[in-house]
């Protein structure tokens, strides 16, 4: 395996090779700078003892789910220096040697630790600009024994640590570092370095996220838009790359036990309201999303009614 790191480090790389060359339409240069309106969540109002604001905080939280499937979330109670320093380990980890880090390569989805690049090389019709760690850390917490610092600093309340690397690249117009995709969760928590890179999809326009100092990038994922019947949509969002430096960003993942059968949740599905997704263990989801292509929302078109 040869990660795009080291492609990127061991040539005089003047444009990018063809296999990393991605088809694009005209819909993906379509994009929408006026961020002013992405909400903004105050985990503080959140748990706030004062009704008034709590039920507010709730609708505006319900709002950001059913209109965006995203939000910033400010004032979470994690210390900064903290991280700070995840991110830094998250880095160290990819400045590893190529032996290093091959001791994490997995060769299987689920495999409780997973190094390796792109998204999935059995399937993946041009490459991604992204090298990646994948840990399972819920309910059976593993993480690489290197660098040191990166098992004490993660959450152990987690379901899916990634920490994704998207090295600079010449032609960033080329490339993706992931394409146009939904994650497969209920909730996912990102952070990042300095240097953006996610957008997402509001309207049919691209939206690029310059996240609040200090804040937290949530959004919605499938299991969310199966539990509530379709109320909540997972947001579709993707990753670009840059000419300027690495790019890091830290998600966590959090869903159910992955022998838990997904279904709409009883209570929203009635005779006037019929179920819009067939029921499945989340471990089946996770192995269809990732065996597939990464299509915008094709693994849900796979399970809809």
């Amino acid at each position: 395996m040869f990660s795009v790191k080291e492609l990127v480090e061991s040539s005089t790389m003047q444009s990018v090779p063809s296999n990393y060359i991605c088809h694009k339409t005209p819909e993906d240069f379509m994009l929408n700078y006026e961020t002013e309106n992405i909400p903004t969540i105050d985990f503080l109002q959140l748990t706030s003892s004062n009704p008034n604001e709590r039920s507010n905080a709730i609708q505006q939280l319900g709002d950001a789910c059913r209109d965006w499937g995203f939000f910033m979330l400010i004032n979470h109670g994690v210390p900064e220096t903290l991280r700070e320093k995840m991110v830094r380990v998250g880095q160290s980890f990819f400045d590893l040697s190529k032996e290093e880090k091959m001791e994490f390569a997995g060769e299987k989805i689920l495999d409780p630790i997973r190094y390796g690049t792109s998204f999935n090389l059995m399937v993946d019709t041009a490459l991604f600009w992204r090298d990646y760690l994948k840990c399972l850390v819920h309910p059976h917490f593993n993480a690489p024994s290197k660098p040191p610092g990166l098992r004490m600093n993660v959450e152990l309340g987690s379901q899916v640590l990634v920490i994704n690397c998207y090295p600079p690249c010449p032609n960033p117009e080329l490339v993706m570092g992931l394409p146009a995709h939904t994650d497969h969760g209920l909730l996912t928590l990102l952070q990042q370095n300095h240097l953006g890179g996610l957008q997402i999809q509001h309207k049919g326009k691209w939206i690029p996220i310059n996240p609040l100092p200090k804040s937290f990038l949530i959004n919605t994922g499938d299991h969310m838009e199966i539990l509530t019947n379709g109320k909540y949509k997972s947001i579709i969002h993707r990753a670009v790359v840059n000419t300027n430096g690495t790019r890091i960003s830290i998600g966590t993942a959090h869903g159910p036990n992955l022998d838990t059968i997904v279904g709409p949740a009883p209570e929203l599905v009635g005779d006037d309201n019929p179920a819009l997704y067939r029921a499945i263990t989340y471990r089946d989801y996770i192995l269809l999303q990732q065996s597939n292509e990464l299509d915008k929302k094709t693994c849900l078109e796979r399970i809809r009614i």
